[in-house]
């Protein structure tokens, strides 16, 4: 995390979707993601929903996150891969918020995820 930083390290947070343009979220089973940070470095992982698995690894600067991701598909199998950039915000409970720009099938999208409260 660099100095400019003002949200905590994604470290070890974990992430539901709750929106996108690129399909629909089932509200019962979202994709979750977990992240992990350490010295600017971001990586993870998600699982649920549309895909049987994804991966992504990437970089943080201030409040802002870029990554590079692979995913598989649950319904074809197709391997998917891109790049996107987050936004990170405070909820009002005091959780972040990740506001995603990716582009899929040649077209601009946009995803939102919250972070899952530790139990």
């Amino acid at each position: 995390m660099t100095a400019t930083a003002t949200l905590p390290s994604l470290d070890g947070r974990r992430f539901r979707m709750i929106s996108s343009t690129t399909s629909a979220v089932d509200p019962e089973a979202p994709s979750i993601f977990e992240y992990f940070e350490k010295d600017g470095a971001i990586w993870g992982g998600y699982t649920g929903d549309t895909v049987t698995f994804g991966k992504f690894v990437g970089t943080r600067t201030a409040d802002t996150i870029w990554v590079s991701f692979v995913h598989v598909l649950v319904a074809d199998g197709q391997v998917v891969t891109g790049d996107g950039e987050s936004e990170l915000e405070l909820t009002d409970d005091g959780l972040i918020r990740l506001i995603e720009h990716y582009e899929m099938h040649g077209l601009p999208q946009l995803s939102v995820c919250e972070e899952i409260p530790a139990a």
